[in-house]
């Protein structure tokens, strides 16, 4: 008689590489930028000139755009429609550079951002309800560490957002507004030289 269990083998096979399979096609980039093409499509450098070789892209504020900008300093957008995503990163401020914003925009404007300078990071959200589209804080986080790689994980899930800066902070904040859907997200600073890399969003 065939013995049970080893009938059932082919199966449990066939249901694990599925499995596998699964798990590898979730963890896809939908999005990955290792600056070797300086015209990437979905892509937006702008307020500075910015440069892209050696796996990164950077830039020295000029101040004259500075000031035309209305003292907005350069950025760089990802046009990319997403609801739930894992945006990761890693950037380097360099001695002078005053803060450095990481935002994830929907139609309406902002939905989340986080704004980290020497005096520490705010994260926060733009609730709809507000007619002027005022932020509210949800948490504050670490300062901003200058001549240093920094890497950056952002998990928007539903009305959650777990925020990991470096490699000693970690935390998950939550607000309602923070499911909107989204169509781009941007990463900037303001004032010196500024770098990143490694760009990635995953669903």
């Amino acid at each position: 008689m065939p013995c049970p269990t080893l009938s059932k083998l082919p199966s449990l096979a066939c249901l694990a590489l599925l499995t596998l399979a699964s798990l590898l096609h979730a963890a896809e980039p939908i999005l990955k930028d290792d600056f070797s093409d300086a015209q990437m499509k979905g892509r937006r450098a702008a307020r500075g000139p910015w440069q892209f070789k050696d796996g990164m892209a950077t830039c020295t504020q000029d101040d004259e755009l500075y000031k035309k900008h209305k003292d907005h300093g350069p950025i760089i957008f990802y046009d990319l429609p997403f609801t739930d995503a894992t945006l990761k990163l890693s950037f380097k401020a360099e001695p002078g550079c005053k803060s450095v914003v990481f935002t994830a925009n929907g139609e309406g404007g902002h939905i989340f951002r986080f704004v980290s300078s020497e005096r520490g990071t705010t994260i926060r959200a733009y609730p709809k309800a507000n007619a002027d589209h005022a932020s509210v804080e949800l948490a504050r986080g670490p300062a901003l560490k200058l001549g240093e790689w920094i890497d950056v994980s952002v998990h928007l899930q539903g009305g959650k957002a777990t925020v990991k800066i470096g490699t000693d902070f970690e935390k998950v904040v939550e607000h309602p507004d923070l499911a909107s859907a989204k169509t781009n997200f941007s990463i900037g600073y303001a004032f010196s030289t500024f770098s990143v890399r490694g760009v990635e969003v995953t669903k």
